[in-house]
């Protein structure tokens, strides 16, 4: 099990309960859309946040990101650790169909994705991997994933290659992308090696 002091915020109850056997800390629902409306709860992860810092699960779909989104406009983004799960598609059990875009949720990812997404993210890790170099925006534009000719096309394989939901923003990317390889690693997968 992860054990980690950072509040982990999902968007559900259902979600919760699939974390609890995932990992060991303080777990905060949105209510789906509610949050845009509670302040008191806004009030709450904001405090949560500068005592002990956020951890944000939220589905891969639109939804979650427009939460994920929503909190972070509202937290200070040093205070926040971004986990994504991998676009799966399917329905999770207790549905009788799929959600609108087909995609699994926090509650229907198997556990050992779920595992996988937090380490990607270094949760489960105080070994911060000491880099060369970082990968930077000026890298992606070089590489043809920023501002040029089909350059969302190559984004979208660098995210299917990295098995990162498809909705992530560039920003997110190029965070998250630093966490998970090495400036030459990405060079081999720009490079498709």
């Amino acid at each position: 099990m992860i054990h980690t002091d950072r509040v982990v915020v999902v968007e559900g109850k259902y979600d919760a309960i699939k974390l609890e056997s995932v990992i060991d800390a303080t777990i905060i629902t949105t209510d789906g859309f509610g949050i845009y409306k509670d302040v008191e709860k806004q009030n709450l992860l904001c405090t949560l946040a500068k005592k002990r810092g956020l951890i944000i699960l939220t589905d891969s779909d639109s939804a979650g990101f427009m939460i994920r989104n929503f909190i972070g406009s509202k937290v200070p983004e040093e205070c926040i650790v971004n986990v994504y799960i991998p676009d799966i598609y399917g329905k999770e059990k207790r549905k009788d169909k799929p959600g609108a875009e087909g995609k699994l949720g926090v509650e229907g990812v198997p556990i050992d994705v779920l595992k996988d997404a937090f380490h990607r993210a270094g949760v489960d890790t105080d070994v911060s991997i000491k880099r060369e170099r970082e990968i930077t925006r000026l890298d992606f534009y070089e590489d043809g994933l920023l501002g040029g000719e089909n350059s969302k096309a190559k984004r979208l394989e660098l995210l299917h290659a990295l098995n990162m939901p498809e909705r992530m923003s560039t920003t997110s990317l190029i965070k998250v992308i630093n966490i998970l390889v090495t400036y030459d690693e990405y060079k081999e997968l720009v490079r498709g090696e």
